[in-house]
């Protein structure tokens, strides 16, 4: 496995989030590698998507990366969980795109470890569960996505990709029924929601 080129991540935002879809997410251990095959996106379109962290361009600690060039990594807390996300459009216009759900391909025990022996389709169905089995903490914040140890990977096509509303966004006026959503058809380690 090699990371991808820097040139994949950038294309348009909402191509790039249709794109992740079939690509692995990678992680190199000591103890070995944590792979997991992208299932379901989510994209921020920036200043002015009312859900994007960096709607009206706003510019803090927390979202100074998105402003920065794709392909970066962009962590954060959300309560007890790290959500990863992919820097995505041009620098200066801060787009990022949620990886949303992996499938486990590689490592199963150690993610088994790691969710503490839960079923396997709860390991990464939801943005905080796929952190935690494959230990990735806010240390990767502001790395890219084309370098080791944390790094995106070619993987297999996905034969059909549906496209609907993000979740979770409840108090984002219009911008929840837009269809930033990406996943692979009838995946089953896409996240749940209610």
């Amino acid at each position: 496995m090699k990371p991808l080129n820097v040139a994949f991540f950038h294309q348009p935002t909402l191509e790039l989030a249709r794109d992740l879809l079939g690509k692995y997410m990678v992680h190199e251990q000591e103890t070995g590698l944590l792979i997991g095959k992208i299932v379901e996106t989510e994209a921020y379109m920036g200043a002015e998507d009312k859900a994007a962290h960096s709607y009206g361009n706003r510019r803090t600690k927390r979202t100074e990366v998105m402003f920065g060039e794709p392909g970066l990594i962009y962590t954060y807390q959300m309560h007890t969980h790290t959500l990863i996300n992919v820097v995505a459009g041009v620098v200066g216009i801060p787009n990022a795109i949620l990886i949303r759900a992996v499938e486990p391909i590689e490592g199963l025990e150690r993610m088994n470890e790691l969710r503490n022996n839960m079923p396997m389709k709860q390991w990464t169905n939801g943005p905080g569960k796929l952190t935690k089995a494959m230990a990735i903490t806010m240390d990767y914040y502001g790395k890219h996505w084309s370098e080791k140890p944390l790094y995106i990977a070619e993987g297999e096509q996905v034969k059909s990709v549906s496209t609907g509303p993000r979740i979770g966004i409840d108090n984002s006026g219009e911008a929840v029924h837009y269809p930033y959503r990406f996943w692979e058809t009838d995946n089953p380690y896409v996240s749940k929601w209610r």
